[in-house]
């Protein structure tokens, strides 16, 4: 693709190669009609194009049931750009990418559809005279996976190019199965079709810059690394706290809930990432070694004291009363699906033996905010421990993820004047001020490193069995009881008050977070 103006380019892309390796690529999005596609997939790959960082040849084709003409498919993704990309359309640039547009009408289940979809690959690289990487983005619903990817193996789309060994890659939208009994079965599927080193388990989460920032901060940073442990660390928090509701999705969350929806990976990610070990490389497989270690370390949970679940009631979110979970749409009345869920986690390895991780999620908190926090263990009680004359916190490291990228650091100080007080302060650095407000989505990064076969931000099938092994009892217990034990917290609220006797064991208090 041509490049634009090389002062047009954000810094994050400075000294990185504007090509990366990816050589010739078709990308066959299944679900391509579907909300993620316009909203994401899409406006990714024209603002990798306008970065010069999409190989010379790329092809795009949308697979979907619902018929739709080429031209009006390239309509649909010209008006998705135009709506949700980051940057404003580049007519030169996109119309690059848009003369290779297609739409291939089929069922899931139907053999004969793939066989006329691999035709027309094989007909495109007839036409450009070389074999090229075939890319199979799933972005359809879960009950459809094993369908699509058994008929990639018969069609012969899934096989290693005899003469240029070029493989084709499959890339997998969450969730990866409802627990571990069916993650086991769609890893097998896969397995049955693709090498794991053909399978990208895309979780977004991972292609955020703050979470790629996490080894960074740890490994990078001596003043941090050396503290990362149970000497120092009193506790870790993550919240990944959403204010929305579940809008016109009731009736698929509640097949879900908090623990399914969010924790089991973003959360999971999350927590993986802040206690792993250092990998002896940057080789993503030394990475993900590392981040399957820990979730195997993670001790089983205690039901009954390391576990809250809650739903919201009617409340107040940013000044309007909105109503609580069943009363939305598509609600059953008998429902026993949870909306916000907290646990504490005990890692049992050298680094973390003894120090809690906690991690909540919910809908219909006080606001949107994603974040880590590590909190150290405060210093020894003899200077500046007189009542209420000094105001000492303990010392903690947020990583905020979203809405406001960046890092802050809480120390205590001195306040100005002739008597000493003190009281907290906040160091921090925002993304936005430090690097430019126009960051790359997650997904340009992610569907980046696809194409170039770099893994590292992926999720590798025996890292999901270890997240589920963890957390199925759980769910098994949960949908046993029902609604029984369930708590209930306002909207517009930081979760139910049961959730504060997690921590309060262990006399730590959830941060404000956000």
């Amino acid at each position: 693709m041509s490049s634009v103006n090389e002062e047009t380019r954000h810094p994050f892309l400075e000294g990185l190669s504007k090509h990366r390796g990816a050589p010739p690529t078709v990308i066959v999005i299944f679900g391509a009609s579907g909300d993620l596609t316009a909203r994401k997939l899409v406006p990714a790959i024209f603002n990798l194009g306008l970065d010069n960082l999409l190989p010379g040849e790329f092809h795009l084709i949308g697979y979907g049931r619902r018929p739709i003409k080429d031209e009006d498919f390239r309509k649909m993704m010209d008006e998705a750009i135009g709506v949700h990309s980051r940057r404003s359309l580049n007519k030169e640039v996109w119309e690059r990418v848009r003369q290779n547009i297609s739409y291939h009408t089929g069922g899931y289940d139907e053999p004969e559809t793939f066989e006329s979809l691999a035709k027309k690959i094989n007909k495109i690289e007839k036409k450009l005279g070389r074999e090229m990487q075939r890319m199979f983005y799933i972005s359809t619903p879960p009950s459809v996976f094993g369908s699509v990817i058994k008929n990639l193996g018969s069609s012969g789309m899934a096989q290693v190019h005899v003469q240029t060994k070029l493989a084709s890659k499959v890339i997998v939208e969450k969730p990866f199965g409802r627990d571990l009994g069916s993650a086991r079965e769609l890893n097998a599927v896969i397995n049955s079709v693709f090498e794991e080193p053909q399978v990208y388990r895309i979780d977004h989460y991972l292609g955020k810059e703050t979470v790629q920032d996490l080894l960074v901060q740890r490994f990078a940073n001596s003043i941090f690394e050396p503290l990362w442990n149970r000497e120092y660390v009193d506790c870790v928090q993550i919240t990944v706290a959403e204010s929305l509701g579940v809008g016109s999705r009731g009736g698929y969350y509640d097949t879900s809930g908090a623990l399914r929806d969010m924790i089991q990976n973003h959360t999971m990610q999350l927590v993986a990432l802040t206690a792993m070990e250092p990998p002896v490389s940057l080789d993503p497989e030394s990475i993900r070694d590392e981040k399957v270690k820990v979730i195997k370390a993670i001790q089983p949970l205690k039901l009954d004291t390391d576990l809250v679940r809650a739903r919201y009631i009617n409340g107040i979110i940013r000044g309007d009363p909105v109503k609580g979970y069943m009363d939305e749409a598509d609600i059953p009345s008998d429902s026993g699906t949870e909306t916000y869920a907290a646990m504490r986690l005990a890692i049992n390895n050298w680094r973390w033996q003894g120090v809690p991780f906690y991690v909540r999620s919910g809908k219909r908190m006080a606001r949107r905010a994603s974040e880590i926090a590590i909190q150290f263990k405060r210093p020894p009680g003899i200077l500046f421990s007189e009542g209420d004359k000094y105001n000492v916190a303990a010392n903690t490291m947020v990583i905020s993820i979203q809405p406001d990228e960046g890092v802050t650091l809480v120390m205590n100080s001195k306040i100005p004047g002739l008597e000493t007080r003190t009281q907290p302060v906040k160091m921090h650095y925002r993304y936005s001020t430090t690097f430019g407000s126009n960051t790359p989505e997650a997904y340009e990064r992610l569907i980046l490193d696809a194409m170039i076969g770099d893994s590292t931000l992926f999720i590798r099938g025996d890292e999901t069995e270890a997240s589920w092994k963890l957390l199925t009892p759980v769910l098994k217990q949960w949908e046993t009881s029902g609604s029984v034990g369930m708590e209930e917290y306002a909207a517009g609220s930081w979760g139910p008050s049961q959730s504060d006797h997690l921590l309060a064991q262990r006399q730590h208090k959830w941060r404000r977070s956000g």
